[in-house]
This record gives structure tokens, C-alpha cells and sequence, in this order.
């Protein structure tokens, strides 16, 4: 009898939601609000509300980087997704 659901790759253990976000504190995210804006950022930490304070965070409206921050809190209610970033772009590009 088969106990998990049928996800191929995974290396045989099973990643909860609570084990992914303790593996990304520190790595590069994209913060996905509810009204669509996207903050892009080092992950500083998060609790479990899912309030969420960045590092190094650039605002992006409609695809566009509108702010930087030094630093950002995000207020978990606010927070659509949370996603890592495959690759940093250079503060200039």
C-alpha cells in the first residue's frame, strides 16, 4: 500500500511548508503581496504569522522597480507567496 502521494524526485524524504521556509532564511526571495506588488530581498526571517522581515529589498510594481529598502517588514496577512530567486540580479541591471 502506497503511503505518499506520487511525487517523483523528492529524494525519498517528505518537505514540509515549515522545513522549506527554515531552509531559505538568509537566501535570495520574491515576496508576492495580495494586491500583486513583489518584493525581492535576502530572507531575514519570518515568523508564524508569516510577518516577514528582508534584507536588501527592492520593491517591483507591474514588473518595474520602483523603491529600495535597506530593510523591509511585511505583514503576514498581506502575503500571497514566498518564493526563492533562481539567481540575483546586479544592483544595476
Amino acid at each position: 500500500m502506497s503511503t505518499g502521494g506520487g511525487e517523483k524526485g523528492g529524494g525519498g524524504s517528505v518537505k514540509t511548508p515549515a522545513d522549506f521556509l527554515k531552509s531559505i532564511r538568509g537566501r535570495p526571495v520574491v515576496v508576492k503581496l495580495n494586491s500583486g506588488v513583489d518584493y525581492r530581498g535576502i530572507l531575514a526571517c519570518l515568523d508564524g504569522y508569516m510577518n516577514i522581515a528582508m534584507e536588501q529589498t527592492e520593491e517591483y510594481v507591474n514588473g518595474q522597480l520602483k523603491n529600495k529598502y535597506g530593510d523591509a517588514f511585511i505583514r503576514g496577512n498581506n502575503v500571497l507567496y514566498i518564493s526563492t530567486s533562481k539567481r540575483t540580479l546586479a544592483d544595476g541591471a
